[in-house]
């Protein structure tokens, strides 16, 4: 394991540690207060909003979701397909969600796929330059690249607790930047992002 796979390693474990130490119901109140920033986020009507089924200590993000859907997106949540792609399917009102393994549910394979244009991206750790630790899977870097290969360009927004932030993620070159990070403070944005 090279040395940056390694301190990414230890910065996951402890940027996780952190949020697992958070009391479960201030983490509800969090996930509420940041719900109240979709207006700051602004999604135009019809727009395609990526959002994820929280597993684990991972922020709850569905308040979220709801808020922009009342400002007109239509949603979506991640859909694993084999061991290195997902894709995103619809999110409609009443219709089931399956199992998608790790913990977090989805909608079937008869929901329709869309191509966000705002993602709200799960994370692990983040630092002060837009940098994020997934979980180590890279199915997040690998989705935008296929969906920058097809021309879009989605705005991308990790969501995460304060307590996440690192100093520094040692990013590679294939590393993708997040515009914003939103979390219990508010919606901070990165230059370049």
């Amino acid at each position: 394991m090279t040395f940056q796979k390694e301190l990414k390693k230890q910065l996951r474990g402890e940027a996780l540690a952190r949020r697992d130490e958070l009391d479960p119901p201030w983490r509800i109140e969090a996930a509420l207060g940041m719900a109240e920033c979709a207006a700051a986020i602004g999604v135009a009507p019809g727009s395609i909003v990526s959002g994820f089924w929280p597993i684990k200590s991972e922020v709850d993000v569905r308040p979220l979701m709801f808020a922009l859907r009342e400002q007109g997106a239509r949603l979506a949540l991640p859909a694993i397909l084999d061991r290195e792609t997902i894709v995103f399917r619809e999110l409609v009102r009443g219709a089931p969600l399956v199992d998608m393994g790790f913990g977090t549910a989805g909608p079937g394979e008869e929901a329709e796929i869309l191509d966000p244009i705002l993602m709200l991206v799960p994370l692990a750790a983040f630092d002060a330059r837009g940098h994020r630790i997934g979980y180590g899977g890279g199915y997040y870097d690998r989705a935008i690249e296929r969906l920058r290969a097809k021309g879009h360009a989605p705005r991308l927004i990790g969501v995460a607790f304060d307590c996440q932030e690192v100093a520094a993620v040692p990013d590679e070159a294939h590393d993708i930047r997040l515009e914003s990070v939103l979390t219990e403070s508010g919606l901070r944005h990165f230059e370049g992002g």
